[in-house]
Formats: C-alpha cells, structure tokens, sequence
C-alpha cells in the first residue's frame, strides 16, 4: 500500500468530492459534527484532533430507515458512494463491532451492508485527546492501524496520506498529480505526534487503570448496589446510547404510505423504560439499576462471549453526553475495588 504526501486538505477533498458525495468535520463551538462538504465554499475544512461528536454508526445505520415494504418494487432505495473524513480509530474499530453484528451471515442486514461497501473511509489522527478520550482503557490508539481506504496524519508541511485497502491505492493511484513523496523528517514527526498523544492519553485516564479484565468486573459485580447508587443521577435521556458507536438496538413499525406498506426501522435504547417489556405488560428491568446494569453487561460480558470483541472503543461520547453527569469510567473504578475488597475479606478469613 502507498504512502504520500499532500500540501492542502481542500486538493483530495475536492478530488474524492467530484467522485462521490463527501461528508466532512465542521467545528461548532468545542464540538465537531459531519456536513457535507461544499467545492465552491471558500472556507477551509479544518484537520478534528478528536473524534466527532456524532457517530458514525449514523452513515452506516440511520436512525430511521424504510426496511421493507409492500409492494416490493417500493422498497428499491439507491445508496451510492459516499465518502467520510475525519473518522479516529475508535470509530474504525466500532465500525469493526457493528460489522460482526449486521454483516453476520445468518442474519445479515442488506442495508447496512450496501452503505458499508459504498462507504469510503478516509480516517485521521488524533493529536489533542480529550479529557473524556479513554481508548486506551481498551487497547486502542490515537491513530487508525486497520480498517480505513486513506488515512491523514497531520505534520507542519502537510498530510501525510496512507492507503489501507485497494480501494485507498486505486485512488492514490488514479490521482496521482494531488500527491508527492512524504518530506524528509515527515515519517519522524508524524511518529512523535503519535507518541504524544498515546502519553496525552495515558495520562488523562491514569486513575482509571485497571488492574482485572472488566469482563470479570462486571459479571462478578451482577449483584452491586453500586448500578442503583449510580443510577441516581440518571434522567434517562438515553443519550449514552444515541451516540454511543457500537449500540444498535432498534425496533420495528409499519407505516402506510400512498402507495405502499412499509416496515420502518429506528434506534432504540436498553436505557429506555419500556425496552424490555414484554407481552402482557411483564417488564424485567422497571429500574433504572438493573438497566445500567444490563448495558455494562451486553458491552463488557454478552458481546465478548459471543463475538470475542468489547463492545466498548472509549471513545467518551456517551460522558459528554450524559445530561446526568454519569462517568462509565468511574463507574468500573467504583466497581472494580468493591471487587477488590469482596476478594481481599474473603482472603482474610
């Protein structure tokens, strides 16, 4: 796979848009969030050093979409290609996490699959982590390792751009005149930045270390006052699971149009009151608790039994979020040595 040089973002971003609709990082006060990006606008698309705060879950399940309908022939929806900018590494590895759940083959999902491989991903690096940044916790990085078609590393001469899929090489290859080779020292800075960053990271998230496997936190915690106690602060806004980048829980409904019947899909939330209930009205997690509780569960225990992956990249969305001030970090500390503490009484008998 090759890997160039580029001066201005403006020359790829025009290059990829003249190809395909391409959705790029917009600053908002302290957030970014996706807009599509305009040739003719004059001003200049700006490299995010974090994350975006909208997930990107949302170009490959939207929130609401038309799942079937009857008469058949009405369902036909054409997804072209489209191009993301501006996505981190733990978007890339949630998107990794939402492939192995609606790209499984018994129950493959032929939407998402057909916005997957329209999508053409063009990742970058993180080079001022946030507070609420934590995807060191999970063995991730501030810069993509797998799983993009190009990725940006920003240095004082330019960006340097790295091709990950065929994909990625066919356009560097095809665009040839855009690029140039990578500047001496170039390679040498982009790995201080990376460096920089990683020790930014570690530090910012140094009380929340973890000396036990969280999976064994959590299952061993099922019974912890500590979900009601955290709980309490809950308003249940269900943001957590909005941005979150890997939940993907959704329900169906049918609507009627003009001409057609149709079974749309939408987001849900396990944080939502009446998720769990049943027929008959029977619900198994009315508390608040007990649905804190369950998403810890599904992130850290459920998934990882059955795909062999956290559902979690610590990416901290669902912290800036959070209209109760909740914190899933301090949430796995106070768990974790109320563990400690269980293991150290029983040693002392």
């Amino acid at each position: 796979m090759e890997t160039v040089f580029i001066s201005e973002l403006r020359l790829l971003f025009d290059a990829i848009a003249g190809e395909m609709t391409l959705y790029v990082p917009k600053k908002s006060g302290e957030y970014y969030s996706f807009t599509e990006y305009d040739p003719s606008e004059e001003t200049e698309t700006e490299f995010n050093n974090i994350r975006v705060s909208s997930p990107a879950k949302e170009f490959l399940f939207p929130m609401v979409e038309l799942a079937a309908a009857f008469p058949e022939t009405s369902s036909e929806q054409e997804i072209r290609p489209f191009g993301v900018f501006g996505l981190k590494n733990c978007d890339l590895r949630s998107i990794k996490i939402l492939d192995r759940v609606f790209k499984e083959e018994e129950f493959l999902d032929p939407s998402y699959v057909a916005h997957r491989e329209n999508m053409f991903i063009i990742s970058a690096d993180c080079y001022d982590p946030a507070e609420t940044c934590f995807c060191n916790l999970f063995e991730g990085q501030p810069f993509a390792e797998e799983g993009f078609d190009l990725n940006l590393s920003k240095v004082k001469e330019g960006f340097i751009v790295e091709a990950g899929s065929e994909k990625g090489n066919k356009f560097i290859q095809e665009h040839k005149q855009l690029f140039g080779d990578v500047p001496s020292g170039a390679m040498a800075e982009c790995d201080e930045n990376r460096k920089r960053a990683r020790e930014q990271l570690d530090e910012i998230n140094a009380e929340y270390m973890l000396d036990t496997p969280i999976k064994e936190i959590v299952e061993n915690s099922y019974d912890s006052e500590v979900f009601d106690i955290e709980a309490k602060d809950c308003v249940e806004c269900q943001a957590c699971t909005r941005v979150c980048p890997t939940c993907h829980c959704f329900y169906l409904y049918d609507t009627k149009q003009k001409d057609y019947f149709g079974k749309m899909k939408m987001w849900d939330s396990c944080m939502r009151c009446d998720y769990a209930t049943v027929a008959g009205g029977e619900n198994p997690r009315k508390i608040l608790g007990d649905r804190s509780r369950h998403r810890l569960m599904h992130k850290f225990v459920y998934f990882l039994e059955r795909y062999g992956i956290e559902m979690c990249v610590g990416c901290g969305r669902c912290i800036e979020g959070c209209a109760g001030g909740s914190e899933v970090r301090q949430l796995l500390k106070k768990l974790n040595e109320e563990l400690k503490g269980k293991k150290e009484a029983k040693a002392a008998r």
